[in-house]
């Protein structure tokens, strides 16, 4: 009687389910509700593990719909939904806590492989997708296992990697109210459980059980755990060990990696208590445990250096292995004469604000400064390459210890003052590596707007449950895991001129904006009397600005020349080839004092000038915190990459400098991580 009421009650849970996948992934669905219910789909996924292999199956099938629907229309709006269903797989996939049968998987398996013949970028995260897959198709419950122990830093070896979520909001949208209640919503990750035993437990626990299915006993696996709480780490690095090497041999190490699983398990229980009772039907929570989220004001461009070096700094501290390496540093002048400052109270993450003087992370030591070596230089020009070839679900064994995600929130303000604050850094790295070697450094964003969201009120009502409170973090959560598609964001260098000779360098990465303060009230005028059909033009005479840009499409090397009469502004956009498909490139739009003599040219190079002693007013990403005044000459041109200067740092043989230019893009561009790659 008991086994068949637990049967309805799933049959319930599993329609439940389907409901949700198919209002999901509805054709019609808004995006403004798709968060909400994939948050709900979640969150059921956590309370009823046992229904994993279902919740998978159900969307291999919504795939294979998409996929065939796509393949007869060959329209764009019929590839709408596959990327989203591959991250939901994705994450139904990571969340099991169950074991998935073999043939759920392979089933899987075919349904990617079919994906792979639909254009970039769905073929893209498809393959990312199979990747994963194949990861824990050849050695169960890896992906939790390294997502867990990268996010909750339990450093082990050989897996050592560690990683810290910083989020920064731009002061300029982020008012009081709106700061208080986003801190408030994401810091509640701290208010979980972060003891280093429990953790390792969890994961013990989530391996065997994903690994040995119904052979694993799993509440008297807890049971005995808690029995021999000294000898958690010991099980859980062997647990390490038994992926990684799992993971090297590829498929061929699955079997010994099973066996090594159930000789752990034997082990664990061949000393629990007589007399445990068995459970067979219980399984581990499916939750991912929160990574630490670290939320601030982003008040400083160099705040961001400041994190980052502080980071690797106190990283450096905690590790014996990175000491040893600080040694033998010690001696050596490469690393440009600067030395870490070993001084616990420099990186005392309870503080309340981790950002500090960088003077508290480096001082100045008496040393040769020497110039960048040949194996340094070629570490950013791995770091361009890498980037360039994208990213993925799997983490790939990487030399470097740490990883910061850095997520960015605000307007084009918040992602041009990102941009200023990455040049900086490359600029550094190119001159002395000290991020570079030790760091993967991923940055996300999320556009806010500059108005007052509602988020503020749902922290006054306290009769909501408090599981409510965690959407906000949970889809942060989501973003930072399956966002794993790059789009390059093209950087453009600005010289700009003013009257008195002296000279502003700068860059923008979406939009730039010039006009001549003078005739603003001339446009103002025209655009009043916009509506109705002028009776009397109004004749300005002379040309204002001198324009020279470098034509394209058609010709690349055609160089134009000219004046752009009655011209009051330019308004300049940054196209990036992510968003057309084509070419990174400039939307330049001349406005006229009388708009009916607006033009628009397309150009990655552009220079132009003012004439008859007049003077621009420059605004660089809508932040007007840049705005330059009495500028006469702009000069924009791509962004060079500071990393790529081969041959200014060592000598190269021209066949080599001739690959290099092949290969690697010299223009700097911003690694945004995004869903989709577009």
């Amino acid at each position: 009687m008991v086994d068949s009421v637990a049967d309805v009650a799933l049959s319930t849970v599993v329609f439940s389910l389907y409901d949700n996948v198919k209002a999901l992934f509805k054709d019609s669905q808004r995006n403004s509700q798709t968060g909400v219910l994939r948050w709900s789909l979640q969150k059921k996924l956590e309370a009823h593990p046992s229904c994993s292999a279902s919740l998978i199956q159900m969307l291999v099938k919504e795939l294979d719909q998409k996929r065939t629907r796509a393949s007869k229309n060959h329209t764009k709006g019929s590839y709408t939904h596959v990327i989203p269903v591959l991250h939901t797989l994705y994450y139904a996939v990571i969340q099991s806590g169950v074991m998935i049968p073999s043939s759920v998987y392979q089933t899987v398996y075919e349904c990617l492989m079919k994906l792979l013949t639909l254009p970039s970028p769905y073929s893209a995260v498809a393959l990312s997708t199979l990747r994963s897959i194949k990861m824990e198709m050849t050695t169960p419950g890896s992906l939790y296992q390294r997502k867990v122990t990268m996010e909750q830093n339990l450093k082990k070896e050989p897996f050592t990697l560690k990683e810290k979520v910083f989020v920064l909001a731009d002061p300029a949208v982020f008012s009081a109210p709106l700061e208080a209640a986003v801190r408030a919503h994401l810091e509640a990750s701290s208010s979980f459980t972060r003891d280093t035993s429990t953790m390792e437990k969890n994961v013990v626990l989530r391996v065997l059980q994903v690994g040995l299915g119904t052979t694993c006993h799993s509440a008297r696996l807890a049971q005995a755990l808690e029995a021999q709480e000294h000898m958690v780490e010991k099980y859980f690095q062997e647990v390490v060990l038994a992926v990684e090497k799992s993971l090297k041999h590829g498929a061929g190490g699955r079997a010994n990696y099973l066996k090594k699983l159930q000789h752990i398990y034997r082990d664990i229980m061949t000393v629990s208590k007589e007399g445990t009772k068995l459970d067979h039907g219980s399984s581990c929570s499916t939750s991912m445990p929160f990574p630490e989220i670290n939320f601030l004001l982003w008040k400083d461009e160099e705040d961001l250096w400041t994190l980052l070096a502080n980071f690797v700094a106190s990283s450096r501290i905690s590790a014996s292995v990175d000491d040893e390496e600080d040694k033998r540093d010690s001696v050596r002048s490469d690393d440009s004469g600067i030395q870490r400052d070993l001084k616990d109270s420099d990186f005392d993450d309870t503080e309340k604000s981790p950002v500090k003087s960088p003077a508290a992370a480096f001082t100045r030591r008496n040393a040769f400064k020497a110039s960048m070596n040949p194996s340094d230089q070629m570490s950013l020009l791995r770091e361009k390459i890498n980037t360039f070839h994208g990213s993925s679900t799997v983490i790939t064994e990487d030399t470097r210890h740490h990883t910061a995600r850095v997520v960015v929130l605000g307007d084009d303000r918040a992602l041009g003052r990102l941009a200023r604050a990455y040049c900086s850094i490359r600029e550094r790295e190119s001159k002395y590596l000290i991020l570079t070697k030790k760091l993967n450094l991923r940055l996300y964003y999320i556009p806010v707007p500059d108005v007052e969201p509602s988020l503020s009120s749902a922290q006054s009502n306290h009769s909501e449950p408090a599981e409510r409170n965690l959407f906000l973090l949970d889809s942060l959560c989501y973003y930072l895991r399956c966002g794993t598609q790059l789009v390059h964001l093209p950087l453009y260098s600005v010289k700009m001129t003013r009257s008195h000779g002296d000279v502003v360098e700068e860059v923008f990465v979406s939009h730039l904006q010039a006009d001549i303060p003078e005739f603003r009230h001339l446009k103002e005028k025209f655009s009043k009397e916009r509506s109705a059909r002028r009776k009397k033009s109004t004749v300005v005479f002379g040309a204002f600005i001198s324009v020279t840009y470098t034509k394209m499409p058609l010709s690349k090397r055609e160089v134009v020349k000219g004046k752009a009469p009655m011209t009051c502004g330019v308004v300049i956009t940054s196209e990036p080839a992510a968003v057309t498909s084509g070419e990174d490139h400039l939307t330049v739009r001349f406005d006229s004092v009388n708009p009916e003599h607006n033009t628009a040219i397309q150009t990655q190079n552009i220079s132009f000038r003012t004439m008859e002693h007049l003077t621009l007013s420059v605004c660089l990403d809508r932040d007007s915190r840049r705005t330059y005044n009495d500028v006469q000459r702009v000069e924009i041109s791509p962004c060079l990459d500071p990393g790529c200067n081969v041959r200014s740092r060592f000598s190269v043989r021209q066949e080599q400098e001739q690959l290099f230019s092949k290969y690697v893009d010299k223009v700097l561009s911003l690694p945004i991580n995004t869903f989709t790659g577009v």
